[in-house]
């Protein structure tokens, strides 16, 4: 295929794809067309994702890497539906991204900045090998509902809770709408490149579960589906305070986080439906709620981005001094894969911890319980969990999951004291009837003779429960809070 300079009249720009893979809303992609009519617009798959983190435990999992091949498919599509194109590349973009540069003689790079550590140390070599050939970038910072240049303070002065970050936030921001999506692109006038299998990553796709009720599917096209299906087809957004935290039903959640967390689908869209919701059919306390949490989304984003890798430390952002049990501790490795194979004995957690193994997913309140069981009640550090999440979960979002993490087990931003959620409190609960439990779970009798359950069979096993893991864990200066 011609690539000489006759052929780069217009010198071109890159728009290096990421976690944005869409056409609308992006606000790189939306600038370089009107920068310049020869956009070039380019993916990079970095085999760093996709290295063993522990052993027989991928950094990406397989339900993330199909649900991100499925995307690129149909980002791919779309975008040779406008006339142009998605190069796809395999490798480290510092080295990809500047050797594709010289080759069509690229002025420029465009893409949208990433608050994590690990996706920051790639955004800076990427832009000193562009800078050593020349080629320049532009940035954008749009991968939230609040556009970063309209925050109402900089990033270093971010409030300590989220009640205080979304108080002035809703008082002094106005959203942005979002951009259209092109309705032409450019010719791409070079070999796009083949997408790799999912085998050639290393990974084997799964096997279709009997008991999964809903198969993510990855793409912009099919994020939109769901959006529209959810919001105005099923009309589930006027109960979904209500229904938010059911564990089983399919409709119960709006679902929409795959979709978010691989940018196929911009919060801003999501922000500007519900509003259309509202006025064409009804705003109450549900509405509200989505809105509320994508705000929580934001938020995280923005913790991971002022305190950057403090994040990730045992003690989290305040250094708090858990007594955490490490994973070559003895007995800890027994304990921690009876939890990640969902053999713990109690119900809830093992139903939530077979269906994440199962579908890659579990709903948000699983996740809580989950996570306090790991953290509370078994002592175990809190980065086992978070690692695990981030291997398995197909809506994996760095910031949301160790946010999340941190949050649930006191060492986040908001660690006001001992979190703890009673499994069998939460259980009564949310699943009254057991109906979650008997879906994911075989037989209950392999659940009658578990040492954890027996070590919590007292009379008073809430009570019992919660005062053994506060005795076990409690930190300096924590106060304990029930839940």
């Amino acid at each position: 295929m011609q690539t000489s300079a006759s052929v780069f009249s217009i010198s071109p720009v890159l728009v290096w794809f990421r976690n944005d893979l869409r056409l609308h809303d992006h606000e790189a992609l939306t600038a370089a067309l009107q920068d310049n009519a020869r956009a070039l617009l380019v993916y990079c798959i970095d085999p760093r994702q996709f290295v063993t983190i522990t052993p027989g435990v991928p950094k990406t999992g397989a339900f993330r890497a199909r649900f991100l091949l499925e995307s690129l498919v149909d980002l791919r599509a779309s975008c040779r539906s406008l006339g142009g194109d998605l190069v796809v590349r395999v490798g480290e973009p510092e080295q990809v991204l500047p050797a594709l540069a010289a080759t069509v003689r690229a002025s420029r790079v465009y893409f949208h900045l990433d608050a994590a550590p690990e996706e920051g140390a790639v955004e800076r070599a990427v832009r000193q090998a562009l800078k050593a050939r020349g080629v320049g970038v532009r940035l954008f910072s749009t991968h939230t509902l609040v556009h970063g240049d309209d925050l109402p303070f900089d990033v270093a002065a971010l409030p300590d809770t989220f009640s205080q970050y979304r108080s002035r936030v809703e008082r002094r921001v106005d959203v942005r709408a979002p951009h259209p999506a092109p309705t032409a692109l450019p010719a791409c006038l070079i070999d796009p490149g083949e997408l790799p299998s999912i085998l050639s990553l290393g990974l084997t796709d799964p096997l279709p579960d009997p008991r999964e009720l809903f198969r993510f599917r990855g793409g912009e096209t099919a994020g939109r589906e769901r959006l529209r299906y959810w919001m105005w087809d099923a009309d589930r957004l006027r109960t979904y305070k209500t229904t938010r935290n059911g564990l089983l039903l399919t409709d119960d959640s709006s679902k929409l986080s795959p979709w978010l967390a691989h940018g196929c689908l911009s919060p801003r869209l999501v922000y500007a439906e519900v509003r259309r919701y509202e006025q064409e059919r009804v705003r109450n306390a549900d509405t509200d709620w989505l809105v509320f949490e994508l705000l929580w989304r934001d938020y995280f984003r923005l913790v991971l981005e002022k305190w950057g890798g403090r994040l990730f430390a045992p003690g989290g952002l305040n250094g708090l001094p858990y007594p955490w049990r490490r994973l070559d501790d003895s007995g800890v490795r027994d304990d921690f894969d009876k939890w990640t194979a969902g053999q713990t004995g109690f119900p809830l957690v093992d139903a939530a911890m077979r269906e994440l193994a199962a579908t890659g997913y579990t709903s948000n309140r699983a996740r809580q319980n989950v996570a306090s069981f790991l953290t509370r009640v078994l002592g175990i550090d809190w980065r086992l969990g978070a690692s695990w999440f981030e291997s398995l979960l197909v809506d994996y979002d760095v910031s949301s999951n160790w946010g999340n993490w941190a949050y649930v087990s006191g060492v986040g931003n908001d660690a006001r004291g001992f979190r703890f959620f009673n499994v069998l409190k939460q259980a009564r609960e949310y699943d009254p009837n057991g109906d979650f439990a008997r879906h994911w779970l075989p037989a209950r009798a392999e659940h009658h003779a578990s040492p954890m359950v027996d070590l919590f069979s007292a009379a008073d096993a809430s009570a019992l429960t919660y005062e053994r893991a506060v005795a076990k864990l409690a930190p300096v200066r924590a106060t304990p809070t029930r839940r």
